[in-house]
C-alpha cells in the first residue's frame, strides 16, 4: 500500500546536468549573446544559468513545455547576432551546437530560451534530459514534501554576493503576513531584518522544517495526532502508528489477503525517515511534528500512483478509447480574429493531445501553397508546410501512441491537394500510415487495429472515394456536416482515376470558383453563423489526398436506425473504420433521445464531437457528457483553459499521459447494453460513496484574505450533482486557515471510473486560486495534502489543502444491517440480543434481523444457532458461515 511503499520514484538528474555546461545564451529583441552556464540542480526542480557577473536566473521545471535542437531551435533573426555565430559563413555547424528551451504559464503565452554550446551535439542531450525531468509525472504529482523542498533549494540558491541568503527573499516567498514571516525566524534564532542575511550552513533542512511549523502552524494535525496518541504521552508508539494507518490511511474496500494490514515492524521505517527525535527512534514513538512530515510524505500520496503510469490494455481496437482531442488546433485565441500559430500543434502534441485539426484552404499566386486557417474570417494565416513540419517533430515527445490529422479540407485544386499529399508523405516519412495493415485490411467486420499496432504512425482523416453503391442520400435537417465523397458521383473500390484529366479540369474549376466567388462568401458567412461552421463546404478528395486515407474515414451520419440496419446486413457494411462528427449540439440532441444507441454506436465505430460554430470566443463545451456516450474523440479549444479544458487536461494526465484512456468494458462489449442516463444501478458495477471533509489550507494566497472552498463531481447523469462549499474562514488568514465543517458526502457514484473530483480554492469576491481534477478511482483514502494546480494545469507550488477523503461501496439504507452483520458478525449478533431482551423486557415480540426464509438468515441464523456457546470455536463458524451467505447473496 502507498504508505509504506511508493509507486513513483523522483526523476533522476543526470551528473553532467548539475555539473554544468558552458553556452552562449542569446536575445534577437536585445540582440544581446553572453556567457553562461547551464545547470540542472541536483534535485531535478530548477534548470538556472550563471552569467560571468555571478547573477543568476532561474527556470521551473514544472514550467519547462519543450526543448528543441538542431534545426527546430529557434534561429537568430538579427544580423548582429548571425554575425556573432558566423552563421553565413559555410561549414558553420551551428545548427550541431542549438538548444531553445521553450516555458510558458499556458500553451499560449510562452517564452523561447536560446542557447548555443561551444562543443557540437551537446544541445541534443541537454534538450532531451531536460524534457525527460519536466515530463516526469512526479513532477507535477509531486508530494508536500517535495514542494517544500523546493523552496528551500531555491532559497539556498538565490545567494547575495556574500554568497548568504537575504532574508528578504523570505518576505519574497512567503508575502502573505510579514509579521508572521518575522516571529517564525525569531523562534529558529534567525536574523529577520530585510537587510539581513543568513549563512546557508545555519538553515539546514532540520532549520527550515522548524521555521515552517513556526510560520503554518498544524493544530488540526495534532487534534488527529492526540486521537491515536498513548494518553498522557507526547508521542505515538508504532503500534498505535499502525492502527492509525489501517484505520484511517487505508480504503476498506481492499482485500486483507491482497494487501496486507501494516505491521508495527514495517512501520518503524516510517518513523525512522520522519522523526525529528532521534530518541523517539530509537523508542519507536512518532512526535506530533513527525506526524505533520510523514502525512506530507510521498507515501502518503493523495493519488493512486500507478494510475499515472501506462496501465490500460493498448492492444484494443482503436475505437475502444476515449482519444485526447483538439478542435481548431492553429488558433491562439477566438475563433473570429487573432493569430493562428504552428507552435500550437506542438504545444498541443507535447501536453498529450493525439488528434489535431487542420482547415485547410487554397494558397494565392504565385506560390500557391496551401494554408491553414479559419475560413470568412479575420484570424490570419500560418503555411500548410509549416503546420506540417511542426507536427513532424512533436507529434511523439510525449506519447508514442498515433496522431490523428482531422482534415477540414477546402482546398478544391487538384494540384495544390497533391502539393499537400506530398508534403505529409516527404516530411512524415515512415510515421505516416500509407497502407492498411495486412492483419487488419479495410473490409466490413475487420475491427480497428490498437493503439500498440499503430504506436508511432500518424493517420490521416480526409474525405476518401472509395466507397461502393450509390451517391450519399441527402443530408437530414440537422445532420452532419461532414461528407464521404463528392456530391452526385458515384464511386467504387474500382473507381479509375482521371490523373491527368483532373489536371486540365483544374483551370475550368478556378474559372467557375472566381465566377461564384461572391455567394461562396456569402455562403460562407452563412455556415461561420451556423453551429456547424465551415465544415459543410468541404470540397472533393482528389486522387493524392484520398489515397493517403485508410483507418479514420469521414461518412455522413444518417441516423442509428441506419447504422443498425448496416450491422445488421451480414456485416456487409458493418465499417469501423467509417467515423462521424457531430456538433455539441447535434451530439447532445441525439444523446438525450437515443442514448442506448449512441453508445452501441460508439461500440462499432468512432464519433468526434466537436464546439458550435457560435462559440466564438474559443469557450469550450463539458465533455463529460460525451465521455458518458462513449465519444471517443471529445474536441475542444485548447487555447482556452476554461472549466471544461481543465477537466480534460485533469483527465488525460493519467495512462501514462498517452492520450488514449480505455473506456469501461460497458461502452465496449456488443452483448452488454449501457444507458449513460440510467439513474438506478449498472449491472455487475458496485456504486461507490465518496465523502471528503476540508479541513485547512496552508499558504493559499500571497495575500492575507478570507478564502473558501469548492467541491463538485462530475460523472453520470445520475451522479449526485450537488456542488458543495465551505463557509469563508474565519479571518484574512491565507497561511493556515481551518475549516471545522461536515463531510460533504456524494452518496452514490454509479460509475467511479467515470466520474473526476474537482476541489477548487477562492478567495472572498469568488476570485480564482487554485483547484485539483482528479479521477475518483486514483484517488486514496484517508488524510491527505491535495497540492493544488493552476487554471492550466500547472503545480502550484507553496498552495494545498488538506483533507480527508474516505471511499466505501455504496449500500441503500434497507441494507444497512446486512452490510454490518457481514462485516462484523459478532457485534452484530451481540447487538441484536440487547435489542431483543430489551424490547422483551418491555413486553414486546422479538425480531429477525433478516427476512425469515432468505438464504442469508438461513445461513447466518444456522450458524448463530450451532454456536449459541459464544465460544472463540463458535464465534469462528459464525463469520465462516456469515461469509459463505455473503459470497451467495452477491
Amino acid at each position: 500500500m502507498s504508505l509504506l511503499n511508493p509507486v513513483l520514484q523522483p526523476p533522476g538528474v543526470k551528473a553532467y546536468l548539475s555539473q554544468g555546461e558552458r553556452f552562449i545564451r542569446w536575445d534577437d529583441e536585445t540582440t544581446i549573446a553572453s556567457p553562461v552556464i547551464l545547470r540542472v540542480d541536483p534535485k531535478g526542480y530548477y534548470l538556472y544559468w550563471t552569467y560571468q557577473n555571478k547573477e543568476m536566473e532561474f527556470l521551473d521545471i514544472t514550467s519547462i513545455r519543450d526543448t528543441r535542437f538542431g534545426k527546430f531551435a529557434k534561429m537568430p533573426k538579427s544580423q548582429k547576432l548571425r554575425d556573432v555565430f558566423n552563421m553565413d559563413f559555410p561549414d558553420n555547424n551551428f545548427l550541431l551546437k542549438t538548444l531553445t528551451v521553450v516555458s510558458g504559464p499556458d500553451m499560449v503565452d510562452l517564452t523561447f530560451h536560446n542557447f548555443v554550446s561551444y562543443k557540437e551535439n551537446v544541445g541534443k542531450d541537454w534538450a532531451e534530459d531536460v524534457l525527460a525531468l519536466a515530463k516526469h509525472p512526479l513532477m507535477a504529482n509531486a508530494s508536500r514534501s517535495t514542494f517544500l523542498d523546493k523552496s528551500l533549494v531555491k532559497l539556498k540558491m538565490q545567494l547575495n554576493p556574500e554568497g548568504k541568503i537575504p532574508v528578504k527573499n523570505f518576505f519574497q516567498m512567503f508575502p502573505a503576513d510579514r509579521k508572521r514571516v518575522e516571529a517564525a525566524l525569531s523562534a529558529c534564532h534567525l536574523p529577520k531584518g530585510k537587510n539581513d542575511a543568513i549563512n546557508p550552513e545555519d538553515f539546514p533542512e532540520s532549520v527550515y522544517k522548524s521555521f515552517l511549523m513556526s510560520l503554518c502552524p498544524r493544530p488540526e494535525i495534532d487534534e488527529i495526532f492526540t486521537s491515536y496518541h498513548a494518553k498522557a504521552k507526547p508521542y505515538m508508539t508504532k503500534e498505535h502508528l499502525a492502527k492509525f494507518i489501517n484505520q484511517k490511511q487505508r480504503d476498506s474496500r481492499l482485500n486483507s489477503l491482497l494487501f496486507p494490514l501494516a505491521r508495527p515492524d514495517q512501520v518503524q521505517g516510517l518513523i525512522d525517515k520522519y522523526e525529528p527525535r532521534g530518541i523517539n527512534v530509537q523508542r519507536g514513538q512518532l512526535s506530533p511534528e513527525g506526524m505533520v512530515w510523514l502525512l506530507c510524505g510521498p507515501e502518503n500520496s493523495v493519488l493512486a500512483q500507478d494510475k499515472l503510469l501506462l496501465h490500460h490494455d493498448m492492444t484494443q481496437p482503436l475505437n475502444h478509447y476515449f482519444i485526447n482531442s483538439s478542435h481548431n488546433t492553429y488558433l491562439t485565441a477566438g475563433q473570429f480574429s487573432g493569430l493562428s500559430s504552428a507552435e500550437m500543434y506542438r504545444q498541443v502534441l507535447l501536453a498529450g493531445c493525439r488528434c489535431v485539426e487542420l482547415d485547410c484552404w487554397k494558397g494565392k499566386p504565385p506560390d500557391e501553397e496551401p494554408i491553414i486557417t479559419h475560413g470568412f474570417t479575420m484570424t490570419t494565416d500560418i503555411c500548410f508546410k509549416e503546420a506540417i513540419e511542426a507536427i513532424a517533430e512533436s507529434a511523439f515527445k510525449t506519447s508514442p501512441y498515433p496522431v490523428i490529422l482531422s482534415f477540414e479540407n477546402h482546398v478544391d485544386s487538384p494540384r495544390q491537394q497533391a502539393k499537400m499529399a506530398e508534403y505529409c508523405r516527404t516530411i512524415f516519412g515512415d510515421m505516416l500510415l500509407t497502407e492498411p495493415l495486412e492483419k487488419f485490411p479495410l473490409k466490413p467486420g475487420i475491427p480497428l487495429p490498437s493503439p500498440e499496432d499503430l504506436r508511432g504512425k500518424i493517420l490521416i482523416k480526409n474525405k476518401k472515394n472509395q466507397f461502393s453503391g450509390p451517391p450519399a442520400p441527402s443530408q437530414e435537417p440537422g445532420g452532419e456536416a461532414e461528407g464521404s465523397g463528392p456530391p452526385n458521383v458515384p464511386v467504387g473500390e474500382d473507381t479509375v482515376w482521371a490523373g491527368e484529366e483532373g489536371a486540365e479540369l483544374e483551370e475550368e474549376e478556378v474559372e467557375e470558383e472566381e465566377e461564384e466567388s461572391g455567394s461562396l462568401d456569402e455562403e460562407g458567412m452563412k455556415k461561420m453563423q451556423s453551429d456547424e461552421g465551415t465544415a459543410g463546404l468541404e470540397v472533393t478528395a482528389y486522387k493524392e489526398m484520398s489515397s493517403l486515407v485508410n483507418y479514420v474515414q469521414p461518412t455522413k451520419f444518417i441516423s442509428f436506425e441506419s447504422s443498425a440496419r448496416e450491422l445488421a446486413c451480414s456485416g456487409e457494411k458493418n465499417r469501423s473504420y467509417v467515423i462521424s462528427s457531430f456538433t455539441e449540439l447535434k451530439a447532445y440532441d441525439l444523446l438525450s433521445k437515443f442514448s442506448v444507441q449512441f453508445v452501441d454506436y460508439n461500440k462499432r465505430q468512432m464519433s468526434r464531437i466537436y464546439p458550435k460554430g457560435t462559440r466564438m470566443d474559443s469557450s469550450n463545451y463539458m465533455p463529460q457528457m460525451f465521455w458518458n456516450a462513449g465519444c471517443q474523440m471529445v474536441a475542444l479549444n485548447f487555447q482556452t483553459m476554461d472549466l471544461p479544458m481543465q477537466q480534460n487536461m485533469a483527465l488525460f494526465e493519467f495512462n501514462g499521459q498517452s492520450g488514449y484512456l480505455l473506456k469501461h468494458e460497458f461502452m465496449r462489449r456488443l452483448d452488454k447494453q449501457f444507458n449513460p442516463f440510467s439513474v438506478d444501478r449498472i449491472d455487475v458495477v458496485v456504486a461507490t460513496t465518496l465523502s471528503i471533509t476540508v479541513i485547512s489550507g496552508q499558504f493559499l494566497s500571497e495575500r492575507s484574505v478570507r478564502t473558501y472552498v469548492e467541491v463538485e463531481l462530475f460523472g453520470l447523469p445520475g451522479d449526485p450533482k450537488r456542488r458543495y462549499r465551505t463557509k469563508l474562514s474565519p479571518s484574512t488568514n491565507s497561511i493556515n486557515p481551518v475549516w471545522k465543517e461536515e463531510p460533504f458526502v456524494f452518496e452514490k457514484i454509479l460509475m467511479p471510473e467515470l466520474a473526476s473530483l474537482r476541489v477548487a480554492v477562492m478567495e472572498d469576491g469568488n476570485k480564482f486560486l487554485g483547484h485539483r481534477i482528479i479521477p475518483v478511482n486514483a484517488l486514496n483514502s484517508g488524510y491527505h495534502h491535495l497540492c493544488l494546480h493552476s487554471e492550466s494545469n500547472m503545480p502550484l507550488t507553496m498552495p494545498a489543502l488538506f483533507v480527508f477523503l474516505e471511499m466505501k461501496d455504496y449500500v441503500p439504507d434497507t441494507w444497512a444491517d446486512l452490510t454490518v452483520a457481514l462485516t462484523n458478525p459478532i457485534k452484530f449478533f451481540s447487538a441484536h440480543d440487547k435489542s431483543v431482551k430489551l424490547k422483551e423486557a418491555m413486553g414486546g415480540l422479538p425480531e429477525n434481523p433478516f427476512p425469515l426464509g432468505s438464504p442469508v438468515a438461513r445461513q447466518v441464523n444456522g450458524a448463530s444457532a450451532l454456536t449459541s456457546n459464544g465460544s472463540a470455536a463458535g464465534a469462528k463458524a459464525r463469520e465462516e458461515a456469515t461469509r459463505e451467505a455473503a459470497g451467495k447473496a452477491c
